[in-house]
């Protein structure tokens, strides 16, 4: 499940060449350049039109019993979790249970009025401009507190939305939990038995499920946070809060399942198989983000969830699958798999790099220090601690960043960059956020 946390970017960046480099010893080197400096623990696959080129696991997935990381070991998804969902609604489309372009508030009792011209549309595409409820500020002090998709809808029911419906697009975790609870309305099961039936074991991936932390799962990864130069567990998180948001896992063979069964066309018609790709605003269709790279189609999405961070390339006109998921945080699973794609793709890819640091003067420093907003409700604080600017985004945890130049910081664990604004008398006035493609500017409160 995505909870926007503010460095979870996955560079799609990398210098042609017009010499194919994936062999499988050129894809592990780049993999173990990430273990190497600490940023990745966990599995990838790359495979192209079913051969698998790369298979592997790395790290541990328990550190108390320092048991390896392989290809069958399961994580949890994340966000990928979506892409599920949203098949699971066009399925019930095809069954005559429901209709894409079905108001919500002929799901929901005591509907908000601002929610009328809302569609299961508007939901798949994150242009519904309900407010995403893992950004709201008690978010990290209720998520350990059970709450299936009726009470959590009670968080955000009464929120004013964002913006006009389709408006704009805005990633709202919101939004696929009240899809999940669409789905349990309309099937009259719940959402992983749904799921289970219907998309899971009709296609064999039998190493996918609904992740409950009462269940004991065989060869489950444990999940955990970098802290103090070691690990720790990460933070519980009661698995009824991300339902249809982010609560599945899986293995990266299973997701290799998933992968050439969508390239057959099962489970959807033909139709519904391209309204499934076809994306609304900012390149997003149904659980899949979907744009031209490399001079072909590119479906991918990534995921964060606590402990773990996932992501997922398909190239259809090459049956190219790129997978990496990671149970340690923070992570650069997304940059690991960026990369396989590209080697895959047959550009050439430098190996990561330790960055170097800037020198900027404490007095600068200072300047940065403060509050800017995002969002209403999504406010990234700004403060020093032991001479260098940390970071914190509402409900989130602390980053600290690094000076590329006097204005520009980023994170050592994630590609992204903060460059801090100025006006004409050099106040500063904001700051740009650019993570995920995307460019977002926060002005100081």
């Amino acid at each position: 499940m995505m909870t926007r946390r503010i460095f979870q970017f996955f560079c799609l960046c990398a210098a042609a060449s017009a010499q194919p480099q994936a062999t499988p010893e050129r894809l592990d080197q780049q993999v173990e350049a990430y273990v190497r400096q600490g940023q990745f623990s966990g599995t990838v696959l790359v495979a192209v039109d079913g051969r698998t080129l790369l298979s592997k696991g790395y790290g541990l997935a328990n550190a108390e019993w320092a048991i390896p990381n392989t290809p069958q070991t399961k994580f949890r998804l994340g966000s990928i979790t979506k892409q599920f969902t949203a098949m699971a609604v066009l399925l019930l489309e095809q069954q005559g249970k429901l209709k894409i372009a079905d108001p919500v508030c002929q799901y929901v009792e005591a509907c908000p009025a601002a929610w009328k011209p809302l569609t299961l549309h508007h939901l798949l595409t994150h242009t519904s401009g309900i407010p995403n409820f893992t950004s709201f500020p008690d978010y990290r002090k209720t998520m350990m507190i059970p709450s299936p998709p009726g009470e959590t809808l009670r968080r955000f029911k009464d929120k004013p939305l964002d913006f006009d419906p389709g408006a704009k697009f805005s990633y709202s975790n919101s939004g696929y939990v009240l899809l999940g609870f669409i789905i349990e309305k309309v099937s009259g099961e719940s959402y992983a038995s749904y799921v289970t039936r219907n998309i899971l074991a009709p296609l064999g991936m039998s190493d996918t499920g609904y992740d409950n932390t009462s269940d004991v799962v065989a060869k489950r990864a444990s999940g955990y946070e970098r802290s103090g130069g070691g690990l720790a567990n990460a933070p519980y998180l009661a698995m009824t809060i991300p339902h249809a948001a982010g609560s599945l896992y899986s293995t990266t063979l299973d997701l290799m399942t998933w992968d050439a069964a969508l390239n057959a066309g099962k489970l959807l018609t033909a139709e519904n198989y391209k309204r499934y790709f076809t994306p609304a605003r900012n390149n997003y269709a149904y659980g899949w983000n979907v744009q031209q790279r490399g001079g072909a189609e590119v479906h991918s999405h990534g995921g964060g969830i606590n402990g773990f961070a996932t992501m997922i390339y398909r190239v259809p006109s090459r049956k190219l699958l790129v997978a990496a998921l990671s149970n340690v945080t923070p992570s650069k699973a997304g940059d690991v798999a960026n990369d396989l794609f590209w080697l895959a793709m047959g550009k050439s890819v430098d190996l990561p790099k330790a960055r170097e640091d800037v020198k900027v003067p404490l007095e600068t420093l200072k300047q940065y220090a403060g509050e800017y907003a995002l969002s209403p409700v999504f406010i990234l604080t700004v403060t020093i601690e032991g001479g260098t600017l940390v970071t914190q985004a509402t409900g989130q945890p602390k980053f600290a960043v690094y000076p590329k130049s006097e204005t520009t910081f980023s994170p050592r664990e994630f590609e992204a960059e903060l460059i801090f604004q100025r006006d004409a008398s050099g106040k500063v006035t904001g700051v740009v956020l650019n993570q995920g493609g995307r460019r977002m500017t926060a002005a100081r409160r």
